[in-house]
Formats: C-alpha cells, sequence, structure tokens
C-alpha cells in the first residue's frame, strides 16, 4: 500500500524544514515530514513518500483532504465574495447559522475562526450570562474546569490548564477559575457556589490521551447545572462532528449541554471555522459592540461550514465512526500485553499507551512515519490514532499492521542496546 508518487516538488525534505527552522517560531516539535499534497486519507511530501494520515489534523480533517463536496463548495465562494466583515451582512451567514444551530438543536449561533476563540467566547458569554441573568455580581463569576484539560492555548485558557509547559513564564494568569479531577461529578457539586456560572469540560478528553469519563459522569453533571442554575458547556472541538460514532460525543450518554463550542472539522480542513451554539436566553446577552471577530463568520467560512453541516446531516459520517472505530479498536485491543498497555476511545478516535520499555510515543511515531503511517504523541508514552472518516477497512489493518512491525522494531533495538 506504501509507494512513491513523481511530484515536481522542488527541494529536499531537509531543505523544507531548515527554512522552517530558521524562520517559524519553535512553538511545534513536528515530525520530520514534509507535506506537498493531499488526498483523502494519504498525504504525499516534498520527495513523492505517501503516508496514510491517522491523526487528521487533530480532527479538523474529519471528512478527508480536499473533500469533493467541500474543495467545489471552497471554489465557487473563492468566485464571488470571501470577506465583507461583520460591518455587512453577506448571503452565506444566516443559512450557516441556521443550518448549524438546527444541527445541534440550539436557537442561535456566534462564529469564530479558531477552537480557542469559540473557548474565549463561550467564557464572555457564561459569565455575561452570569452577570444579566442570573445577578451574579459583577466580577465575582467562576467557572468550573477540569484536570488535565485542553482548550487551547491563549492567556485566559492557560490560567486554568493543568499542563506546566503550556503555562510556564505566561503568567499573570485570569483568575474565575476553579479544576475538579476530571469524572468526579460529586467533586464538581462541592466546588459550585452561588457566583458559579458555568462548568465547562471536554466530553473526551483528547491531548490528555482520548480519556473517557465513568458513565454516570456526563448525566450527572448536566443534573447538577440544572439544578443549580449553571450553564453546562461542551467542548466539542476535538470530539464532536461525527468523531466518536455521534455528531457529539455528548450523545453518548444522551445529555444535552447548554452551550457547545465547535471547531475543527467544522472548516472542513480548508478554513479555520468555529462556532458557539446556544439558545437565544444565553447568547441574546451578546449586544453589539461586546465582542466580535473581523473574519468571524465570513463569507468562505460560511459556506464550507453549510457543505460540512449537509454532510454530517446525511448521518454517513457518524455511521462510518461507529462501525470502523469497532474495527480499529479491536485492533488496538489485541495489542495489549504485546507492547500496548491500555486503549482508550470511541470511535476513530482511540489513545493507546505504549509499553515504556519500547520507547517513548515519539519515537514510535517516528518509527511509523518510516513504515509510511502519520499518527503523534502525546503525554509522553500515548500514541493518537484519529484517521479522516473517509479511511476503509483494509487501509485500518494496514496502518495497525504498520503499527504492530513498528512495535517489534523498537523492541529490537532495545535488545541491540542491552545486549
Amino acid at each position: 500500500m506504501l509507494d512513491t508518487v513523481t511530484t515536481d516538488a522542488a527541494g529536499s525534505t531537509d531543505a523544507a524544514i531548515a527554512v522552517d527552522a530558521r524562520y517559524t517560531a519553535h512553538n511545534y516539535s513536528p515530525l520530520p515530514i514534509v507535506a506537498a499534497s493531499a488526498e483523502g486519507c494519504w498525504v504525499t511530501d516534498v520527495e513523492g513518500r505517501r503516508y496514510l494520515d491517522c491523526l487528521a489534523a487533530y480532527s479538523a480533517v474529519n471528512f478527508g483532504h480536499r473533500h469533493p463536496q467541500i474543495t467545489a463548495t471552497a471554489h465557487a465562494q473563492l468566485d464571488s465574495v470571501t470577506l465583507v466583515s461583520r460591518a455587512f451582512h453577506s448571503d452565506k451567514l444566516g443559512p450557516f447559522s441556521q443550518a448549524l444551530a438546527a444541527l445541534c438543536g440550539k436557537d442561535m449561533v456566534l462564529p469564530m475562526n479558531t477552537g480557542a476563540e469559540a473557548v474565549e467566547s463561550g467564557i464572555k458569554v457564561a459569565r455575561k450570562w452570569g452577570t444579566d441573568v442570573k445577578g451574579v455580581a459583577e466580577g465575582r463569576a467562576n467557572i468550573i474546569v477540569m484536570d488535565g484539560n485542553f482548550h487551547g492555548r491563549t492567556t485566559t485558557i492557560i490560567s486554568f490548564s493543568s499542563d506546566e509547559s503550556a503555562r510556564r513564564g505566561f503568567g499573570p494568569f485570569t483568575p474565575g477559575f476553579r479544576a475538579v479531577p476530571y469524572g468526579d461529578a460529586d467533586a464538581v457539586a462541592a466546588a459550585i457556589d452561588e457566583d458559579t456560572v458555568a462548568v465547562l469540560f471536554e466530553p473526551i478528553q483528547g491531548e490528555a490521551g482520548i480519556v473517557v469519563p465513568p458513565a454516570d459522569f456526563l448525566p450527572r453533571v448536566r443534573q447538577i447545572c440544572t439544578e443549580r442554575n449553571v450553564l453546562m458547556i461542551a467542548d466539542e472541538i476535538q470530539s464532536g462532528l461525527a468523531r466518536t460514532g455521534y455528531t457529539f460525543a455528548c450523545q453518548h450518554w444522551g445529555v444535552e449541554p447548554d452551550m457547545y463550542l465547535l471547531g475543527k472539522a467544522l472548516g472542513g480542513g480548508v478554513v479555520p471555522v468555529s462556532a458557539v451554539v446556544a439558545n437565544a436566553d444565553i447568547l441574546g446577552v451578546l449586544h453589539p459592540g461586546e465582542h466580535g471577530s473581523t473574519f468571524g463568520g465570513n463569507p468562505m467560512a460560511a459556506a464550507v461550514g453549510t457543505a460540512v453541516v449537509e454532510m454530517l446531516a446525511t448521518g454517513e459520517y457518524q455511521r462510518r465512526a461507529t462501525e470502523l472505530g469497532k474495527q480499529l479498536h479491536a485492533r488496538l485491543e489485541a495489542l495489549i500485553g504485546h507492547g500496548v498497555l491500555a486503549v482508550r476511545g470511541m470511535g476513530l478516535w482511540a489513545g493507546v499507551d505504549i509499553d515504556p520499555e519500547l520507547g517513548t510515543g515519539k519515537h514510535i511515531s517516528m518509527l511509523l512515519a518510516q513504515r509510511g503511517v502519520l499518527v503523534k504523541d502525546t503525554h509522553g508514552s500515548t500514541l493518537r490514532f484519529a484517521p479522516p472518516l473517509v479511511i476503509t477497512d483494509e487501509e485500518i489493518d494496514w496502518a495497525i499492521d504498520q503499527f504492530t512491525a513498528a512495535m517489534d522494531e523498537a523492541r529490537v533495538e532495545n535488545m541491540k542496546r542491552t545486549s
């Protein structure tokens, strides 16, 4: 399945990486792969090598690279209008907001660009709701968050992060957040007081290693939020839009939050599109001049976002994630005790803990890349598998075969070092 195609790309991998390293801030540690083109589940580098993408840009490419419906929509919009700012109306924003609100079962949409912007916007809306609707005194609002969370890397968001590498040197931090153990509904209840305006959570924690909460956690949080008049805010930026087998991961537990935070796949892998989605009694607290974004809801983003919503409305991608996810998890779970310590996740999303004796997650991901499979490590010895939802069963089998071979290779390397 792994082969090489001829490309006209100028320059080698090393040359491209050297330019990147010289002129781009070093805030990432990427694998030494330089993408030149991509289609479906496959990425081709500048030297013509092809790789099966099992990361999907952290779920931003749920529908595959250059999906025909999405790219056709983008091409058509390029030929009309791409940006007018929110100073004027566009013919695309209203239909996008209507379609997305319907998909979410809510009244209104606040369009933004990046996932972190959606989170920041959700926090602002929750605080404003607390002041205007709940009656919390100005400057007193607090929000309950989860240990191990990842919602982005803006200053406010890292203020409640438990990842020291994201916090070190970036203080002072924004007050108004209380962290509790993820999955502990009793701790959530105990942390709430009369000034609490929201509970912010990921239905499944992504960066933490695809951590699935206890079965009763989200239903209990829903009940607690309702009883205490607190907004339940679900960050579905990674877990949502069909990744886990439902449109939203919250649906696995029959839970509907008060507010959805969406991003990544909402832009179809073409443009950054994010949104806060809630009912009018929540988003209605915003008035002109209180919040905004020059690019948020631009015609290009709205057109692509509408195409994504139309694709999700068919249910095809949810079904694929469910059916193919069973195969992915079965193959991975069969490796427990053979280099794998644990497998977590839902749908086409898996966190795989590697035996540290085989090496770090970064090392195994490097060996996998050499075999033509792209994954990403997190938290030392954990790998994330999140392929585009258009992947086939044959491609899943091939990817796990390469994963098995990579672990075997790491095992041989260790034996040589210790002999």
